[in-house]
């Protein structure tokens, strides 16, 4: 049987939420501006999983509508469950949703929930605006490592130069995957004051380190 709107409107509606977790999966095969429509009955949906996997499509389907998107996204930053919350950060800094910075950052701030934390950190850089550089400042500090690990990525892609002497220190931490991170991040930065740290771990006890920074120096 082909998917249609018509018969994937019919899944969204099924008491069963193993169907209407299917049809959220069919929206894929549908055209964008239908699945639009439909993904955004599914992300109200009464069960989270179902909530989760339409959210998690919005990065793909949301340029339809940006500010319906917003909308609908912000609302879910506000939902009940941490994955759904964790997702509509994913998607907001996919789409490049910078008016919801100061939503991401209002969660990031009240929430006690790890994953909630981890994926505002982790999307910041995506999100690409400036006013997430003292928050991702702070996360880099906080002690908690996967925080600082997801810092430490946002702040080489949001290419503000300032965070190269936030990164320099890290580059003799003993955990190895820290390092790593470091390197990809100077990287991205680049100029001038990347040089010293990159050359220090050009020479790091583990190979990929070691040559991820000699590429980038060379």
């Amino acid at each position: 049987m082909s998917i249609t709107p018509e018969s994937v409107k019919e899944l969204l509606n099924s008491q069963d939420f193993g169907d209407r977790l299917r049809a959220v999966n069919q929206i894929r095969q549908l055209p964008p501006e239908d699945g639009f429509q439909l993904i955004q009955m599914a992300a109200r949906d009464s069960n989270p999983r179902v909530r989760y996997a339409a959210v998690s499509q919005l990065s793909a389907l949301g340029h339809q509508d940006l500010a319906q998107t917003t909308a609908l996204l912000r609302g879910r930053l506000s939902d009940s469950e941490p994955d759904v919350q964790a997702a509509a950060a994913d998607a907001m800094a996919a789409l490049k949703l910078k008016d919801a910075f100061d939503d991401l950052q209002t969660l990031y701030t009240s929430t006690s929930e790890w994953l909630v934390q981890f994926s505002i950190i982790a999307a910041l850089g995506e999100l690409g605006d400036i006013r997430a550089f003292p928050l991702l400042e702070e996360a880099l500090n906080s002690g908690n490592e996967l925080l600082q690990t997801a810092a430490i990525g946002s702040l080489g892609e949001l290419g503000d130069e300032r965070a190269v002497r936030l990164l320099t220190p890290l580059a003799t931490n003993p955990d190895w995957q820290i390092r790593y991170r470091v390197t990809q991040a100077l990287c991205r930065l680049g100029g001038p004051d990347s040089r010293p740290a990159l050359e220090v771990l050009a020479q790091d006890e583990m190979a990929q380190i070691a040559q991820e920074a000699r590429n980038c120096l060379s």
